[in-house]
């Protein structure tokens, strides 16, 4: 069984459209699209990285946990990391994907406001059950 060496942390940020449909943000760096993660810096808690993570990836300084503190877990990946993400509902806005300081560009490529049927065929295996438990929480 392989050991979790590494772990990010990350929220699939949910909105409502103009049509009062659930969609959700997504990121694409490369070929890959994800919801916004990264590691812990310092003793941030899990959920403190999380909000971070997308203030840092979006801009979005504010979301709501309306469905609590609830989180889920990717399986392992990359040999030996997971992902935990947070569900939170954020305002939908057009976004300017910002510039990291350590990259010097953003970290990201593209961002989309996806209907979750949409980003089932964008997100990748080790994503899709994921944006599934955001859907089945979310109630949408």
């Amino acid at each position: 069984m392989p050991t979790v060496r590494r772990h990010s942390y990350g929220v699939v940020p949910t909105a409502t459209d103009a049509q009062g449909k659930r969609i959700y943000l997504l990121l694409r760096a490369y070929a890959n699209w994800d919801f916004p993660k990264g590691a812990a810096d310092g003793d941030e808690t899990p959920l403190e990285a999380a909000i971070r993570e997308l203030r840092e990836e979006t801009g979005i300084a504010r979301c709501e946990l309306c469905w609590g503190e609830v989180s889920q877990d990717t399986a392992i990946y990359s040999g030996d990391k997971v992902a935990t993400y947070f569900l939170a509902r954020v305002a939908r806005q057009e976004l300017s994907l910002p510039i990291s300081e350590e990259l010097g560009r953003p970290e990201h490529d593209e961002y989309r406001w996806v209907s979750a049927e949409e980003a089932a065929t964008l997100l990748g295996p080790r994503l899709r059950p994921i944006l599934a438990w955001a859907v089945s929480v979310s109630g949408s």
